[in-house]
């Protein structure tokens, strides 16, 4: 059985061949380096994600680092190498590729993680403690520290209303 690209275009116009040459691909029949790396990436909860796809790539190949506030993603995917194999057809990219991430100084990049599954590369990283959002203590500046205590102003709750609290500051 011989197997062959259709490509309704190419037997009626000289112009998309051009193209292909022009793009890189010289025709359907052979393999094209890697062009990109495509990526989602999105923020859940205290953890910013990114997916990788890196289809048939050996996880062995895959090396992340961090300099700075850069990632860097780095694999390669091979050509298989088959012994009285006469292709026909190859147009699975390969080859090594790079893409690199601009990172926030709120990630901590020292508690990064990374899993390959299925084809895609996860990575995922916390954010960091200092950069988490947290509630302030809001004190009276007109009242002194001792009448004042400890109260924590969290929107509308207060304990006691401002006249109460003059009162217990005149009885003492």
């Amino acid at each position: 059985m011989m197997l062959t690209a259709y490509d309704p275009f190419a037997a009626t116009s000289a112009a998309f061949r051009a193209l292909d040459q022009l793009t890189g691909r010289a025709g359907s029949t052979t393999a094209r380096p890697l062009s990109g790396m495509p990526m989602d990436a999105y923020r859940v909860g205290d953890n910013f994600v990114a997916h990788f796809d890196l289809p048939g790539v050996d996880p062995g190949s895959i090396d992340l680092s961090v300099e700075g506030n850069t990632l860097t993603v780095s694999a390669e995917r091979s050509v298989p190498q088959l012994e009285n194999a006469e292709w026909t057809i190859a147009e699975r990219p390969f080859g090594s590729y790079t893409r690199q991430l601009v990172l926030g100084r709120s990630l901590d990049t020292e508690r990064l993680e990374a899993s390959y599954h299925d084809g895609v590369l996860t990575v995922s990283i916390p954010v960091a403690e200092k950069a988490k959002a947290r509630k302030i203590t809001v004190t009276r500046a007109d009242v002194p520290a001792a009448v004042e205590g400890s109260r924590t102003i969290e929107g509308s709750s207060m304990e006691g209303s401002a006249s109460a609290q003059e009162q217990r500051a005149v009885e003492s």
